[in-house]
């Protein structure tokens, strides 16, 4: 049943090797203000906003800037942005895939930014369709395996969430990522809370259904200036990709 999701283990590296907590910030409370337009202020009934939340917390956004994002997104308090979704399919160097995911204020701008991030750093703009058919839409539990009370074992994850529709899980090294239909994510993030067991994240992620390997160090530090470019946009809130880079490679680019 367990699985490695080449671009998860990635991302999740990286993020620990180069957090950057300001600019996570503003994601994540961009992603609190959207969800609580969409489905309400009120996280006991929309479940989006719900994990948006649980997100921000997990890496300490203080409460009062969580309450402002619940407050504006759901029309209590002004200053409110109207924002849209977007996404960019990107081909980057050794014919890796990108998926951008932009939540915007402003579509021209948006655009302007991510092509000429693209353009400057190895990459190229790629026809709408031609990427994305790379990539399926799925819900996407992060659990830490060391928890107050106890370690977590992929056993007691299969348990807990297999009738919930958990599909596939995933070493991620010190967590696990336990994915299964879009629809589910909450069946299966609520089957871990029933369990006793605590998650990082729950999220609807796009997932590769093809890998392309990296292995070579001077490509998978292209592929990633490339990331880090777009990924540094305001406007970006995530980048999906194919990229499988081996562990050892990426242990050289962090050294």
């Amino acid at each position: 049943m367990s699985g490695h999701s080449k671009w998860a283990t990635t991302k999740h590296k990286k993020a620990a090797i180069d957090a950057k907590r300001g600019k996570l910030f503003a994601k994540l409370i961009k992603n609190i203000e959207i969800a609580a337009k969409m489905g309400g202020p009120d996280p006991s009934g929309n479940p989006t906003l719900f994990d948006a939340i649980q997100k921000a917390k997990k890496q300490s956004v203080p409460n009062k800037n969580i309450d402002s994002a619940v407050k504006r997104g759901g029309g209590l308090e002004g200053g409110g942005v109207d924002y849209e979704t977007i996404m960019y399919e990107v081909y980057g160097p050794q014919g890796v895939a990108l998926l951008v995911e932009c939540l915007t204020d402003n579509r021209n701008r948006a655009a302007m930014e991510v092509r000429t991030a693209v353009t400057r750093n190895g990459g190229t703009m790629a026809d709408p369709g031609s990427v994305s058919r790379l990539f399926t839409r799925k819900g996407v539990v992060v659990v830490a395996k060391r928890q107050e009370a106890r370690e977590v074992t992929e056993d007691d994850l299969l348990e807990a969430t297999l009738d919930a529709g958990a599909e596939e899980v995933n070493d991620l090294g010190d967590s696990f990522e336990v994915q299964s239909e879009a629809t589910d994510v909450v069946a299966v993030r609520t089957a871990l809370q029933d369990a006793g067991i605590d998650y990082d994240s729950a999220d609807i992620q796009f997932v590769a259904t093809m890998d392309i390997p990296v292995a070579d160090p001077v490509a998978a530090g292209k592929v990633f200036k490339l990331v880090d470019a777009v990924d540094d946009l305001d406007d970006v809130q995530n980048v999906f990709s194919n990229a499988d880079i081996p562990d050892e490679v990426l242990d050289q680019l962090e050294d």
